[in-house]
């Protein structure tokens, strides 16, 4: 297969892997792989609700912590969570991105 979806353990979402360049597929695959990608696509605002819901309690722990060395590792994690749904805020947009394309060609 000229392509798959694989879990990207970092995001904690399927996305897509191509093993050439987007114009190289057909019509028909092309809309085959945005059909499959749209259903995990769906599963993107849900896993930022979730990181959002980490990145409030990181805050509020760290709002109660006195100690630097564990402040600065909940800073540092709650970067690495909102760096996290900045990239998944990317994968929900490319399909729209892929579809506006189109429309202009």
């Amino acid at each position: 297969m000229a392509y798959q979806f694989q879990l990207d353990q970092r995001l904690g979402i399927y996305i897509p892997v191509l093993d050439r360049d987007w114009e190289a597929y057909s019509v028909a695959e092309q809309a085959q792989i945005l059909k499959q990608w749209e259903q995990y696509r769906s599963d993107i605002p849900g896993r930022i609700k979730e990181l959002e819901r980490l990145i409030e309690q990181k805050q509020e722990a760290l709002n109660n912590e006195s100690d630097f060395e564990r402040s600065c590792q909940l800073n540092d994690e709650i970067a690495e969570l909102a760096s996290m749904i900045n990239d998944l805020n990317i994968w929900f947009r490319i399909q729209e991105e892929t579809q506006t394309e189109k429309t202009h060609q």
